[in-house]
Protein backbone atom coordinates (compact mmCIF):
# COMPACT_ATOMS: atom_id res chain seq x y z
CA UNK A 1 0.00 0.00 0.00
CA UNK A 2 1.93 3.11 -1.17
CA UNK A 3 1.60 6.53 1.14
CA UNK A 4 -0.32 9.10 -0.72
CA UNK A 5 1.94 12.12 -0.86
CA UNK A 6 1.15 14.81 2.09
CA UNK A 7 0.53 12.06 4.17
CA UNK A 8 3.14 10.07 6.74
CA UNK A 9 1.03 6.97 6.88
CA UNK A 10 -0.75 4.97 3.92
CA UNK A 11 -3.78 4.95 5.86
CA UNK A 12 -3.62 8.51 6.92
CA UNK A 13 -5.80 9.41 3.61
CA UNK A 14 -8.91 7.47 5.28
CA UNK A 15 -8.45 9.12 9.27
CA UNK A 16 -9.65 12.40 10.12
CA UNK A 17 -6.24 13.47 10.99
CA UNK A 18 -7.34 16.18 13.48
CA UNK A 19 -9.36 13.72 15.91
CA UNK A 20 -6.02 11.61 16.24
CA UNK A 21 -4.51 10.54 19.13
CA UNK A 22 -8.58 8.31 19.81
CA UNK A 23 -9.89 8.37 22.94
CA UNK A 24 -9.77 4.32 23.31
CA UNK A 25 -7.84 3.06 26.22
CA UNK A 26 -4.32 1.43 26.16
CA UNK A 27 -4.36 -2.14 25.17
CA UNK A 28 -7.74 -1.57 23.69
CA UNK A 29 -8.65 -3.73 20.43
CA UNK A 30 -10.55 -1.42 18.52
CA UNK A 31 -7.30 0.56 16.76
CA UNK A 32 -6.19 -2.63 15.40
CA UNK A 33 -9.63 -3.61 14.17
CA UNK A 34 -9.98 -0.22 12.14
CA UNK A 35 -6.74 -0.38 10.99
CA UNK A 36 -7.40 -4.13 9.64
CA UNK A 37 -10.94 -2.77 8.09
CA UNK A 38 -9.06 0.19 5.92
CA UNK A 39 -6.62 -1.73 4.68
CA UNK A 40 -9.67 -4.34 2.99
CA UNK A 41 -11.56 -0.69 2.06
CA UNK A 42 -8.42 0.76 0.34
CA UNK A 43 -7.83 -2.46 -1.60
CA UNK A 44 -11.58 -2.46 -2.76
CA UNK A 45 -11.47 1.25 -4.01
CA UNK A 46 -8.22 0.76 -5.80
CA UNK A 47 -9.79 -2.26 -7.79
CA UNK A 48 -12.80 -0.36 -8.40
CA UNK A 49 -15.27 -1.91 -6.57
CA UNK A 50 -15.77 0.40 -3.82
CA UNK A 51 -16.32 4.28 -5.35
CA UNK A 52 -14.89 6.29 -2.31
CA UNK A 53 -17.68 9.01 -2.20
CA UNK A 54 -20.30 6.18 -1.75
CA UNK A 55 -18.73 5.23 1.18
CA UNK A 56 -20.92 5.89 4.25
CA UNK A 57 -20.33 4.69 8.26
CA UNK A 58 -22.57 4.55 10.59
CA UNK A 59 -21.73 3.99 14.63
CA UNK A 60 -24.47 3.97 17.33
CA UNK A 61 -23.40 4.63 20.96
CA UNK A 62 -19.86 2.96 22.54
CA UNK A 63 -16.67 2.45 21.79
CA UNK A 64 -16.58 0.83 18.80
CA UNK A 65 -19.60 3.10 17.65
CA UNK A 66 -16.91 6.33 17.99
CA UNK A 67 -14.60 4.41 15.38
CA UNK A 68 -17.34 6.71 13.19
CA UNK A 69 -15.67 9.80 14.40
CA UNK A 70 -12.31 9.10 12.86
CA UNK A 71 -12.86 7.87 9.73
CA UNK A 72 -12.67 10.48 6.74
CA UNK A 73 -16.06 9.25 4.96
CA UNK A 74 -19.58 10.83 5.54
CA UNK A 75 -20.84 9.30 8.59
CA UNK A 76 -23.14 9.34 10.96
CA UNK A 77 -23.34 9.22 15.11
CA UNK A 78 -26.78 7.96 16.17
CA UNK A 79 -28.63 7.04 18.68
CA UNK A 80 -27.94 3.50 21.03
CA UNK A 81 -28.73 0.29 19.43
CA UNK A 82 -29.76 2.21 16.47
CA UNK A 83 -27.38 2.17 13.69
CA UNK A 84 -28.82 -0.55 11.61
CA UNK A 85 -32.72 1.13 10.89
CA UNK A 86 -30.38 4.66 10.52
CA UNK A 87 -28.24 2.51 8.12
CA UNK A 88 -30.81 0.43 6.26
CA UNK A 89 -32.59 4.22 5.41
CA UNK A 90 -29.81 5.60 4.14
CA UNK A 91 -29.49 2.86 2.03
CA UNK A 92 -32.93 2.88 1.00
CA UNK A 93 -33.14 6.36 0.42
CA UNK A 94 -29.77 5.95 -2.08
CA UNK A 95 -29.38 2.52 -3.25
CA UNK A 96 -25.80 3.37 -4.35
CA UNK A 97 -23.84 3.72 -1.51
CA UNK A 98 -22.10 1.51 0.24
CA UNK A 99 -23.22 1.14 4.09
CA UNK A 100 -20.90 0.22 6.52
CA UNK A 101 -22.50 -0.37 10.51
CA UNK A 102 -19.82 -0.50 13.28
CA UNK A 103 -20.55 -1.50 16.76
CA UNK A 104 -20.26 -2.95 20.14
CA UNK A 105 -21.59 -5.90 20.91
CA UNK A 106 -23.91 -4.30 23.55
CA UNK A 107 -24.99 -1.57 20.97
CA UNK A 108 -25.53 -4.39 18.05
CA UNK A 109 -26.70 -7.28 19.72
CA UNK A 110 -28.12 -5.70 23.04
CA UNK A 111 -30.05 -2.75 22.71
CA UNK A 112 -30.21 -2.78 18.88
CA UNK A 113 -30.53 -6.71 18.63
CA UNK A 114 -34.11 -6.26 17.20
CA UNK A 115 -33.03 -4.58 14.38
CA UNK A 116 -30.09 -6.92 13.75
CA UNK A 117 -32.44 -9.77 13.50
CA UNK A 118 -35.07 -8.21 11.22
CA UNK A 119 -31.92 -6.44 9.03
CA UNK A 120 -30.59 -9.92 8.68
CA UNK A 121 -34.07 -11.25 8.13
CA UNK A 122 -34.48 -9.07 5.22
CA UNK A 123 -31.00 -10.03 3.56
CA UNK A 124 -30.33 -5.61 3.72
CA UNK A 125 -27.55 -4.58 1.88
CA UNK A 126 -25.21 -3.40 4.57
CA UNK A 127 -22.18 -4.60 6.06
CA UNK A 128 -22.39 -4.97 10.04
CA UNK A 129 -19.01 -5.58 12.41
CA UNK A 130 -19.50 -5.83 15.91
CA UNK A 131 -16.80 -5.68 17.90
CA UNK A 132 -17.62 -7.96 21.17
CA UNK A 133 -15.41 -7.34 24.14
CA UNK A 134 -18.32 -8.97 26.27
CA UNK A 135 -19.17 -6.02 28.27
CA UNK A 136 -20.91 -2.28 27.99
CA UNK A 137 -17.69 -1.34 28.41
CA UNK A 138 -17.85 2.83 27.84
CA UNK A 139 -21.07 3.25 29.85
CA UNK A 140 -19.98 1.83 33.10
CA UNK A 141 -19.14 -2.03 32.70
CA UNK A 142 -22.85 -3.49 33.12
CA UNK A 143 -23.55 -7.33 31.58
CA UNK A 144 -23.86 -7.72 27.79
CA UNK A 145 -25.72 -10.46 25.58
CA UNK A 146 -22.33 -11.42 25.30
CA UNK A 147 -20.77 -11.98 28.88
CA UNK A 148 -20.11 -15.43 30.03
CA UNK A 149 -22.10 -17.19 32.09
CA UNK A 150 -20.57 -16.17 36.37
CA UNK A 151 -18.68 -13.23 35.00
CA UNK A 152 -18.84 -10.63 37.72
CA UNK A 153 -19.72 -7.32 36.06
CA UNK A 154 -21.14 -3.88 37.66
CA UNK A 155 -24.66 -5.26 37.28
CA UNK A 156 -24.17 -8.60 38.40
CA UNK A 157 -21.69 -8.35 41.20
CA UNK A 158 -22.30 -12.27 42.05
CA UNK A 159 -21.98 -13.82 38.52
CA UNK A 160 -23.73 -13.46 35.48
CA UNK A 161 -26.37 -15.80 35.83
CA UNK A 162 -27.23 -15.84 32.28
CA UNK A 163 -26.03 -18.09 29.24
CA UNK A 164 -24.18 -15.76 26.73
CA UNK A 165 -25.79 -15.16 23.28
CA UNK A 166 -24.48 -16.84 20.22
CA UNK A 167 -24.33 -13.84 18.02
CA UNK A 168 -22.83 -16.15 15.07
CA UNK A 169 -25.80 -19.07 15.62
CA UNK A 170 -28.49 -16.29 15.55
CA UNK A 171 -27.59 -14.22 12.55
CA UNK A 172 -26.67 -17.38 10.37
CA UNK A 173 -30.23 -18.88 11.20
CA UNK A 174 -31.91 -15.64 9.26
CA UNK A 175 -31.01 -14.75 5.64
CA UNK A 176 -27.89 -12.81 6.06
CA UNK A 177 -26.01 -13.88 2.88
CA UNK A 178 -22.70 -13.58 4.91
CA UNK A 179 -21.22 -14.78 8.79
CA UNK A 180 -17.80 -14.45 9.90
CA UNK A 181 -16.06 -14.22 13.09
CA UNK A 182 -11.94 -12.85 13.40
CA UNK A 183 -10.08 -11.23 16.73
CA UNK A 184 -8.06 -8.47 16.78
CA UNK A 185 -5.40 -11.41 17.55
CA UNK A 186 -5.69 -12.01 14.05
CA UNK A 187 -5.91 -8.59 12.28
CA UNK A 188 -5.11 -10.34 8.37
CA UNK A 189 -8.71 -11.97 9.05
CA UNK A 190 -10.41 -8.98 10.05
CA UNK A 191 -9.15 -7.51 6.85
CA UNK A 192 -9.61 -10.74 4.78
CA UNK A 193 -13.42 -11.04 5.95
CA UNK A 194 -14.13 -7.29 5.67
CA UNK A 195 -12.21 -7.49 2.40
CA UNK A 196 -14.80 -10.32 1.00
CA UNK A 197 -18.14 -8.59 2.47
CA UNK A 198 -17.08 -5.34 0.29
CA UNK A 199 -17.44 -7.54 -2.97
CA UNK A 200 -20.89 -9.18 -1.82
CA UNK A 201 -24.33 -7.93 -1.93
CA UNK A 202 -27.10 -8.40 0.96
CA UNK A 203 -26.67 -8.35 4.72
CA UNK A 204 -23.10 -9.17 5.60
CA UNK A 205 -22.03 -9.64 9.16
CA UNK A 206 -18.49 -10.05 10.91
CA UNK A 207 -17.94 -10.24 14.55
CA UNK A 208 -14.68 -9.37 15.91
CA UNK A 209 -13.87 -10.61 19.86
CA UNK A 210 -11.92 -7.74 21.03
CA UNK A 211 -9.73 -6.81 24.30
CA UNK A 212 -10.90 -4.30 26.70
CA UNK A 213 -8.44 -4.62 29.62
CA UNK A 214 -9.50 -1.15 31.22
CA UNK A 215 -13.01 -2.56 32.27
CA UNK A 216 -13.86 -6.28 30.93
CA UNK A 217 -10.03 -7.31 31.90
CA UNK A 218 -10.61 -5.82 34.79
CA UNK A 219 -13.58 -8.07 35.70
CA UNK A 220 -11.63 -11.19 34.63
CA UNK A 221 -8.03 -10.54 36.13
CA UNK A 222 -6.86 -9.58 32.92
CA UNK A 223 -5.89 -5.81 33.88
CA UNK A 224 -2.48 -6.17 32.02
CA UNK A 225 -3.20 -5.12 28.50
CA UNK A 226 -0.12 -7.40 27.15
CA UNK A 227 -1.19 -10.37 28.97
CA UNK A 228 -5.29 -9.94 28.06
CA UNK A 229 -3.74 -9.73 24.66
CA UNK A 230 -1.91 -12.65 24.99
CA UNK A 231 -4.22 -14.91 27.04
CA UNK A 232 -6.47 -14.20 24.23
CA UNK A 233 -4.78 -15.10 21.23
CA UNK A 234 -4.07 -18.44 23.14
CA UNK A 235 -7.63 -19.12 22.45
CA UNK A 236 -8.34 -17.82 19.47
CA UNK A 237 -8.41 -20.34 16.39
CA UNK A 238 -9.09 -20.61 13.07
CA UNK A 239 -11.24 -22.95 10.97
CA UNK A 240 -11.45 -22.97 7.62
CA UNK A 241 -15.55 -23.65 6.95
CA UNK A 242 -16.81 -24.30 10.75
CA UNK A 243 -19.61 -25.29 11.39
CA UNK A 244 -22.46 -23.19 13.15
CA UNK A 245 -21.91 -25.24 16.27
CA UNK A 246 -18.12 -24.60 16.29
CA UNK A 247 -19.63 -20.85 16.99
CA UNK A 248 -19.71 -21.11 20.62
CA UNK A 249 -17.44 -18.79 22.50
CA UNK A 250 -15.79 -20.66 25.40
CA UNK A 251 -12.76 -19.08 26.97
CA UNK A 252 -11.21 -22.27 28.23
CA UNK A 253 -12.14 -24.57 25.08
CA UNK A 254 -11.37 -22.12 22.78
CA UNK A 255 -12.87 -19.45 20.55
CA UNK A 256 -13.55 -20.63 16.52
CA UNK A 257 -12.95 -18.02 14.30
CA UNK A 258 -13.54 -18.35 10.54
CA UNK A 259 -16.54 -18.08 7.79
CA UNK A 260 -19.58 -19.36 9.33
CA UNK A 261 -22.02 -18.70 6.40
CA UNK A 262 -21.13 -17.46 2.54
CA UNK A 263 -24.31 -18.13 0.23
CA UNK A 264 -25.74 -15.55 -2.52
CA UNK A 265 -29.69 -15.22 -1.28
CA UNK A 266 -31.53 -12.54 -2.99
CA UNK A 267 -30.87 -8.96 -1.29
CA UNK A 268 -33.39 -6.66 0.20
CA UNK A 269 -33.03 -4.13 -2.66
CA UNK A 270 -33.07 -6.84 -5.30
CA UNK A 271 -36.25 -8.58 -3.98
CA UNK A 272 -38.02 -4.81 -3.65
CA UNK A 273 -36.81 -4.25 -7.46
CA UNK A 274 -38.35 -7.45 -8.50
CA UNK A 275 -41.89 -6.52 -7.27
CA UNK A 276 -41.80 -3.47 -9.36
Amino acid sequence: MAVTPGYLHPLDKHLRLDRIPTLYCPGCGLGIGLGAMLRALDKRISEGVVDRNKVVWVGGIGCTARMAFYVSYDSAHVLHGRAIPFATGVKLANPELTLIVVGGDGDIAGIGGNHLLHAAKRNMDMITVMFTNFVYAMTGGQVAPTTPLGVRTTTTPHGNPEPPLNIIKVVASLNANYVARASVTTPHYIEQFFYRALGMKGFRFIEVVSTCPEVYGRHIGLRDPVEMYNELKKRVKYKPNPTIDEALIDWEKGIIIGEFMVRDNPSYLEIIRGLK
